[in-house]
């Protein structure tokens, strides 16, 4: 059974099933997103997780954050390990060798093992039709390895390979919209969420446990080792991450009608949230203000498009 959460009192009234005892950065988004996936589920779960900072901060033998059944494996194929639990399930009970409750079934990656590396085999997943839900947690690079820049690294962030300097302004490429790419699946339900907006989250977490087929969840989290922030602000740089519309929160129903859930009341400029994270210090000075424009405009764009498409219901 998947609940929704209503009030902050009954969250923390949940059974804790990831533990305090990690070595997750002060301040990083994946414990708050972990906590409450796992809080919304009374029944039983399997998880699977690619290889990332949630993996190495989690299973330091012999000990272990998990109280459920989690299954470590390489950057790319978090998402197959868990479609193939998921087969094994099905088959079992076709062979009426099971006949408990189903577990849900969710197979967690950063943005590395999801924009990058894992990219194929959660598209394979995705068409295969498995009843699960993959989720990403974007915090915009490799930060378990260094810094590096990702598929999901912003334009003009400076990383481990993109370094800002004399003759760069850091990374050239803009990120890659992995949510509307999955969508395009076909699949019954995608979403985008964020910590600060936790009922959103809780809402969007409970829509795609409950919904039969594969389901892809993009959630924001914040990195305050290489975005470069102080590890009180975690939940202020999501509310600025949405609140500026370069995060928009929204789900799209089989990969068709499209739903924004969050709008904000004022929107914000850009350069607000990223004046506050020293990854992007460098833009702005004069010679990279263009690249702070051009960001602006992009995220002007692809608002107008949201909006365009929620109205078209397409």
């Amino acid at each position: 059974m998947v609940k929704e959460v209503k009030t902050l009192k009954s969250f923390s009234q949940s059974a804790e099933k990831f533990e305090g005892s990690h070595l997750l950065c002060p301040g990083c988004g994946h414990g708050i997103i972990v906590r409450e996936v796992l809080n919304a589920v009374d029944g039983p779960i399997v998880l699977g997780n690619s290889t990332g900072c949630l993996e190495v901060c989690s299973a330091v033998y012999p000990h272990t954050s998990w109280d459920v059944p989690w299954i470590h494996i390489g950057f790319e194929n978090g998402s197959t390990a868990i479609s193939g639990v998921e087969s094994m399930y099905k088959a079992l009970e076709r062979k009426g060798k099971y006949k408990g409750q189903r577990p849900k079934f969710v197979a967690f990656g950063g943005d590395g093992a999801s924009y990058d590396i894992g990219f194929q085999f959660i598209s394979g997943c995705l068409e295969r039709g498995h009843d699960m839900t993959y989720i990403c947690l974007d915090n915009e690079n490799y930060a378990n390895t260094g810094g590096q820049r990702s598929g999901s690294t912003p334009m003009g962030a400076s990383t481990s390979t993109t370094p800002a300097g004399k003759v760069s302004f850091g990374k050239k490429e803009r990120k890659k919209d992995l949510p509307l790419i999955m969508a395009a699946h076909g699949i019954p339900y995608t979403a985008q969420i964020a910590p600060n907006k936790w009922k959103d989250m809780n809402k969007k977490i409970k829509t795609a446990l409950d919904t039969e087929g594969p389901c892809f969840i993009n959630a924001l989290s914040p990195c305050p080792t290489e975005w470069k922030y102080h590890s009180s602000l975690a939940i202020e740089m999501t509310d600025l991450a949405v609140d500026c519309l370069i995060f928009p929160l929204f789900e799209i129903f089989h990969g068709q009608e499209l739903k924004i859930t969050y709008r904000p009341r004022n929107v914000l400029p850009v350069r607000d949230y990223l004046g506050v994270q020293k990854r992007f210090a460098h833009l702005f000075k004069k010679e990279n203000e263009h690249i702070i424009e051009a960001l602006q405009k992009d995220v002007d764009a692809r608002w107008e498009y949201l909006q365009r498409r929620e109205e078209a219901k397409v």
